[in-house]
């Protein structure tokens, strides 16, 4: 049997990790900046983590959520401290597409409403409507296509509204910085006129933070800098440091009942006991702040490259904009300077990703590294 080729492979494979590095069958040690998509918030293979993960295996791997799960509680609990989320609800489930799925079936319940309205260059995740709201019709296929999506520019209040006025939009989902698009985000005048927008017109505001979300842009969820109140919070990603985990937080208004959603992983023993070692880290080595600061070296670093042309994102969510397209760039870090790095939407844009753990002496090596490349390319 072979595997289903939907994945254009490097020639690595990694076999150990460590914090910010992964080591591969060779023995070659990689600098990782990316994170597997943004995923690795507290350090690959942190000691907290895998002892935790451990123990929890021991004692209890799994159940379904038709018994009683302490740890689901000790998760909302921890959350709501950190994230300052406060009397919000919580439902978890297994990714971040299923987080975004039901999100939006959520709004749909609650609105009786079925449009969505979702942004240019948005990526929200490939099953069903999730997909159907991501601007890529490349992913998007026929049975998803019947979904109602309407998309606007991002900033672009005037068509919002006007979409909004005919009544029949149920959700309006959006990255406060968008991930896969290429690290655009909008003014904070936007982001609290949509949210007003939304009440107005009894549309349910879904922030996206499944990427942006536990501490990758130096607040807890991006949505934050705005002062805006989102109905329902979705994340995945740097929740389970690469644990399957996904989740929603729900605005109070809006109400649960028996079956409304459900799941047969989602919430398991081993799941929560990733996500609250996560949480536990987070707090303990200040990863949030050490976000911010990392992320203000790196910025100064970046601007004082010449052939870097824009530099985009907020703490460790990050873009560095040339005017070339970097697919070659990409290749020649990873197989000549030992650097993972991602690509976006935007050709021309690398994204960098890394562990919240990063540490200034690799900031140095990565644009050590960069630096040798581009010079390769004069």
């Amino acid at each position: 049997m072979s595997l289903f080729n939907v994945y254009p492979l490097f020639d690595i494979t990694p076999v150990k990790a460590a914090d910010v590095f992964v080591y591969d069958k060779n023995g070659t040690e990689y600098l990782d900046l990316y994170g597997g998509h943004a995923v690795i918030s507290i350090g690959h293979s942190h000691p907290t983590y895998v002892q935790n993960i451990r123990k929890q295996l021991s004692d209890l791997g799994f159940y379904s959520n038709s018994i009683q799960n302490p740890l689901q509680e000790a998760l909302a609990k921890e959350l709501t401290q950190q994230s300052n989320c406060n009397n919000y609800q919580l439902f978890l489930c297994n990714s971040g597409a299923e987080a975004n799925e039901n999100a939006l079936k959520l709004a749909s319940f609650h609105t009786n409403k079925k449009k969505i309205l979702s942004f240019s260059n948005s990526f929200h995740g490939r099953t069903s409507a999730a997909v159907a709201a991501t601007d890529n019709t490349k992913i998007v296929a026929p049975i998803n296509a019947q979904q109602e999506v309407e998309f606007c520019d991002l900033g672009d209040l005037t068509t919002v509204e006007k979409a909004l006025q005919k009544g029949d939009v149920c959700a309006v989902i959006i990255e406060c910085i968008q991930g896969v698009g290429g690290l655009d985000e909008s003014t904070t005048s936007f982001y609290q006129d949509l949210a007003e927008l939304c009440k107005k017109y009894q549309a349910i505001l879904i922030a996206d933070e499944v990427q942006s979300g536990f501490g990758r842009t130096g607040d807890f969820f991006a949505f934050q800098k705005h002062g805006v109140q989102p109905d329902i919070i979705s994340m995945a990603k740097g929740m389970g440091n690469g644990f399957p985990i996904g989740g929603i937080l729900i605005h109070p208004s809006i109400k649960a009942s028996y079956g409304l959603l459900g799941t047969t992983f989602g919430g398991n023993h081993l799941a929560c006991a990733a996500s609250l070692s996560v949480l536990e880290v987070l707090q303990q080595e200040k990863l949030l702040a050490n976000a911010t600061r990392i992320s203000e070296y790196f910025k100064k670093k970046a601007a004082a490259i010449p052939q870097i042309k824009n530099i985009k994102g907020r703490g460790l969510m990050l873009g560095l904009e040339f005017d070339f397209p970097i697919a070659t760039l990409r290749k020649d870090l990873i197989y000549k300077q030992h650097l993972f790095t991602g690509s976006a939407k935007n050709p021309n844009l690398l994204r960098i990703l890394p562990p919240l753990t990063l540490k200034e002496q690799h900031v140095d090596f990565f644009f050590k590294g960069l630096k040798t490349e581009l010079n390769k390319q004069q």
